[in-house]
């Protein structure tokens, strides 16, 4: 299985720390945010990595290289303007398999991705709704993802199929609204997380998560 870790977008919420660098390079307990994905996509086995880019695109190949140094190959999907998220994946398909595990470039989570990679596609990975977002994505009927009651947020992870994409036209798209779609029609499946997750979309959540994981140790 192979796995595409979002990481083209501007981050204007984190101006200024994102005028020099993308947000998944942004540092946190001593290393590129978006190196702790790596480190559990190979622990969980998954050797092949997508990543797009467009805002300050030369920055995340410089920095990571091939991924030989995590135990993993990495493709580079360079998108010149950011395509959002659906039309970012929409572009990557040829690079990935049917069934591939998709990561926010922009999130923290202490999940064993092995466990995401066992459950049925589509998944989404789901959290208790955090102070920054009250009103929520989703609700769980366990296994489904339904659109009410919002009591969980869409974590930033989950396991998708190509298939879904291949429809979209290559362009702009998001991806909200396509998984608002996919759980209207039943076909979501959800796990709920109840670790550590931290949506770096803030200065201060950026701080706060470098805070915790330098508590840990």
């Amino acid at each position: 299985m192979k796995a595409m870790i979002l990481a083209a977008g501007r981050g204007e919420r984190m101006r200024p720390l994102t005028d020099h660098c993308p947000k998944p390079l942004l540092p946190v307990a001593g290393q590129p945010l978006v190196t702790y994905h790596l480190q559990r996509l190979a622990a969980a086995g998954i050797r092949e990595v997508v990543i797009n880019t467009a805002w300050l695109a030369e920055q995340l190949p410089m920095a990571l290289g091939d991924g030989s140094a995590f135990g993993l190959h990495i493709h580079y999907s360079h998108e010149g303007t950011a395509l959002e998220t659906a039309g970012g994946i929409r572009r990557a398909l040829p690079w990935l398999g049917e069934e591939f595990l998709l990561l926010n470039g922009d999130v923290y989570c202490d999940l064993d991705l092995a466990l995401l990679a066992a459950q049925p596609a589509p998944c989404l990975v789901l959290v208790d709704n955090p102070p920054q977002h009250p009103q929520g994505d989703f609700g769980l009927v366990s296994p489904k993802v339904v659109n009410s009651p919002r009591q969980y947020t869409y974590a930033g992870l989950a396991k998708l199929q190509a298939h879904l994409f291949e429809a979209l036209p290559d362009g702009h798209g998001a991806l909200g609204p396509l998984l608002r779609q996919w759980s209207e029609q039943g076909l979501l499946q959800g796990l709920h997380h109840k670790g550590y997750w931290q949506d770096v979309g803030t200065p201060e959540r950026l701080a706060r998560l470098d805070a915790d994981l330098r508590s840990q140790g």
